[in-house]
């Protein structure tokens, strides 16, 4: 389905789609005329679902540019302002999308919870701390979160909606209460954006073990990311947590978690093109 709907979209309504985004709705991205060369066509915005365009900027031309614009923010990049160039002259737009407020479950709230609570905060999670030890499941040492609570791990998720947007991060004390929190979790319909299952090699395989032993299918274990974050030497508990909060943010960017230096390479670039104009120097000479 890719339902267009021409005509002027207005402040109230622009306002109403970014509020029912936020709200978990559809994801949504709007482009606004900030300048160009028809002062009537300033303030005109069309916003963009995965499969609708709703309004117009009053240029055809321009329409099918803003549409490009706004699925790349629908996609996480290029938000911001634009100018576009089209035979009638240069437009400036600015695209902006709005998405449901991503979530962090973590299920245990002992010294690594800690750290990560207030990393994942301040990366703009809304963060859920959930643990059956009501002296740490206790918000003087979780500020940062929307939600402390204290559950019986063998029904964890009751009272916590677990949906496409919500990651998952068990750092449970215990290899049965790490087990008890998977299998929940992998026989929910719903499936997490993100699982990650702290603990050494040894645990997880165990955990793993058990879990095929009790009939989940080893396609949906290969869901879980165990041991848990990325490899960057880490130690202590902020280094985990740390760890952790990277790969939630490569999983939810397309991120690879390799080292941009490495992956770029820009000094051999500026090697080979200065050999290159070596090269064409002594040609010349």
């Amino acid at each position: 389905m890719n339902d267009r709907q021409s005509g002027e979209i207005t402040v109230a309504e622009a306002a109403a789609r970014a509020l029912a985004a936020l709200d978990g709705g559809v994801p949504v991205a709007s482009a606004t005329v900030v300048g160009g060369p028809v002062e009537e066509t300033l303030g005109r915005r069309l916003l963009v679902s995965e499969d609708s365009v709703t309004g117009s900027l009053g240029v055809k031309t321009l329409d099918d540019r803003a549409v490009e614009l706004a699925r790349q923010a629908l996609a996480g990049h290029d938000r911001g302002l634009h100018d576009v160039e089209i035979e009638s002259g240069t437009w400036s737009l600015y695209v902006e999308s709005q998405h449901a407020i991503p979530e962090l479950v973590i299920v245990g709230a002992g010294h690594i919870a800690r750290p990560l609570c207030r990393v994942a905060a301040m990366l703009g999670f809304k963060v859920t701390v959930l643990d059956d030890r009501p002296e740490f499941a206790d918000r003087r040492w979780f500020e940062d979160a929307a939600h402390v609570r204290v559950v019986d791990f063998n029904e964890t998720f009751k009272a916590t909606e677990i949906g496409p947007d919500t990651h998952v991060v068990l750092v449970t004390r215990g290899h049965k209460y790490d087990y008890d929190c998977i299998l929940q979790l992998l026989t929910l319909s719903a499936r997490p954006a993100y699982l990650g299952m702290i603990g050494s090699r040894r645990r997880v395989r165990a955990a793993f073990e058990a879990l095929v032993r009790d009939g989940v299918d080893p396609t949906r274990l290969a869901e879980v990311r165990a041991p848990i974050g990325l490899d960057i030497g880490a130690e202590t508990p902020e280094e985990i947590a740390l760890a952790i909060a990277a790969e939630i943010v490569a999983v939810r960017r397309g991120g690879g978690g390799g080292a941009l230096s490495q992956e770029e390479r820009v000094l051999d670039r500026v090697a080979r093109t200065g050999q290159t104009e070596q090269g064409r120097e002594q040609n010349l000479g």
